[in-house]
């Protein structure tokens, strides 16, 4: 059973700006090093090993070294599943003046993104509800999706590495993660990531430098129209 105490030892880790700056950037699912970390919360290098540190310490990041330099990750999916969900929390009091402002500012973070290692974002959104109304995945339970026959052979005749995401050891194959923008489950989980390495590595989908967000290639929008009969 989580204790009161532990559950506001998390809060306040994720609670402090620098670090919630540095968990976000964490997000895009790759490493980086304390100076990069740094940079994006707008502290000194000692500062951010200081915070760094807690957060190791917190299990919410992972480190490794590489040569001189150290880079960090997030521990596991389930932490970039929170910080999404406390994302989309966090929306949920924003006015629609302030929501109409931040869609004018990064309207490409809300269009795809990574969320850790899956899409998420309109294109997430809209390759999840294009499974969903094929019947290749259904919910299961309030937290989890179950894919069904015609989704193992759709996914089959697409390249995702169904076998390999059965086979990620004790992370949940097919969650359901709140997306924060658009106030609905989007699909995660070790299938959601097979999915999101099928758009990378057919040229459908770009990762942009020090960013979460995604660029859609123009075969990428062609595959979701023809794959997934959707448009954005």
């Amino acid at each position: 059973m989580i204790t009161v105490n532990a559950l506001s030892e998390v809060a306040a880790l994720m609670g402090d700006p620098a670090r919630a700056a540095m968990l976000q950037l964490l997000m895009d699912g790759r490493a980086h090093t304390a100076s990069e970390l740094a940079l994006t919360a707008g502290i000194t290098a000692q500062t951010a090993s200081g915070h760094l540190g807690r957060m190791i310490d917190g299990n919410l990041l992972a480190a490794r070294a590489q040569g001189r330099n150290r880079f960090y990750r997030l521990a596991t999916s389930d932490v970039a599943h929170a910080i999404e969900s406390l994302m989309a929390v966090a929306g949920t009091g924003v006015s629609p003046a302030a929501k109409t402002a931040a869609w004018r500012r990064d309207p490409d973070l809300r269009f795809c993104r990574t969320c850790y290692d899956h899409l998420a974002g309109q294109v997430g959104i809209a390759v999840t509800d294009s499974l969903t109304r094929a019947g290749h995945i259904e919910p299961k339970g309030p937290r989890d999706w179950k894919l069904t026959e015609s989704g193992e052979l759709f996914c089959q005749r697409l390249g995702v590495d169904v076998p390999g995401a059965r086979r990620a050891g004790t992370r949940h194959f097919a969650r359901q993660c709140l997306d924060w923008s658009e106030r609905r489950p989007h699909i995660s989980g070790a299938l959601g990531a097979a999915i999101a390495d099928t758009f990378f590595k057919r040229g459908w989908a770009e990762r942009l430098r020090r960013s979460r967000s995604v660029r859609l290639t123009d075969s990428g929008r062609r595959a979701l129209g023809s794959h997934f009969g959707a448009a954005v």
